[in-house]
């Protein structure tokens, strides 16, 4: 392997590589969002590696669920018995991939050009191979604010970008961290927020931790309220925002142990809002630590 073709990268203190091992490899695969994550090569064993590749075989493919995100689709099944993900752009192939039993080893072939097969099979790596480590990729939009991360989840459409803006616009000292993809990892009885590679329409590619402070759960409303919710409210609220997949018994108790840790010693809240500044403003005066 030439060494110009493996990438080494860190993200919340998770090590992985990607290997471009097709016949033409290109020293230009990797897009710009991952750079800020680069590390030098290390002698500690990766969560992952993925191997880029010039063909996977996907004959007798099973498939186990389809998922659809306003023309993004994930198709998610098995060839003999081993997982296997199908990336669609608007209905066309983007690559496939092919992974070990627990995720540690996988194999991707691009179809079409652009990072969306790459970036989607990264995110699925990353999920999967560190579910069972305390550690959680959301969908979620996140700032941070007087040295703690406050998350904002809800369905798509809910407004989680937009209230991210409220507190950036009407609340002093408040970055964003990340708009789509933010990682939670719980260390030491501690769960802290890290930035990552994957950040939704936003491009908000931050190599940033800190302390999480609180999560919210959003929804719209005709006018600002703010409850908190708890743990068996707090768990609820926490399962949706969370990937992985959860008809893997292994991923599953994996994602379990995380989300029963947030649910018990996190503060959650349910924040029933408009769009404007005063729903910033109610929210960061319950939650702020």
């Amino acid at each position: 392997m030439n060494k110009r073709n493996e990438y080494h990268y860190q993200v919340a203190n998770h090590v992985f590589v990607v290997c471009d091992e097709r016949t033409a490899a290109s020293e230009g695969l990797m897009p710009g969002n991952y750079t800020p994550f680069a590390i030098t090569p290390q002698q500690t064993q990766p969560a992952f590696t993925l191997h880029i590749v010039d063909q996977v075989d996907d004959s007798g493919f099973t498939q186990e669920i389809h998922q659809d995100d306003d023309g993004s689709e994930i198709i998610v099944g098995t060839v003999s018995l081993l997982p296997c993900f199908k990336f669609l752009l608007f209905g066309e192939l983007a690559g496939v991939m092919q992974t070990n039993a627990d995720y540690t080893e996988g194999w991707l072939h691009p179809v079409q050009e652009g990072s969306f097969a790459l970036d989607n099979a990264l995110m699925v790596m990353y999920a999967l191979s560190t579910a069972t480590k305390m550690t959680a990729l959301f969908h979620s939009s996140v700032v941070s604010c007087d040295g703690h991360a406050y998350m904002f989840l809800g369905k798509s459409g809910t407004g989680k970008s937009t209230h991210s803006r409220l507190w950036l616009r009407h609340i002093a000292g408040t970055e964003l961290m990340n708009d789509d993809n933010p990682v939670v990892r719980i260390e030491n009885d501690t769960a802290t927020v890290y930035g990552s590679p994957w950040s939704g329409k936003t491009p908000c590619y931050r190599n940033v931790s800190m302390p999480l402070g609180a999560i919210v759960q959003l929804s719209q409303a005709p006018y600002n309220k703010i409850r908190p919710l708890k743990s068996i409210q707090a768990y609820a609220a926490l399962v949706p925002s969370i990937s992985g997949k959860r008809w893997d018994k292994r991923i599953a108790e994996g994602l379990h142990q995380t989300e029963d840790w947030l649910a018990q010693y996190v503060k959650v809240y349910h924040l029933e809002c408009l769009p404007d500044a005063d729903a910033a403003r109610v929210c960061h005066e319950e939650i702020s630590l």
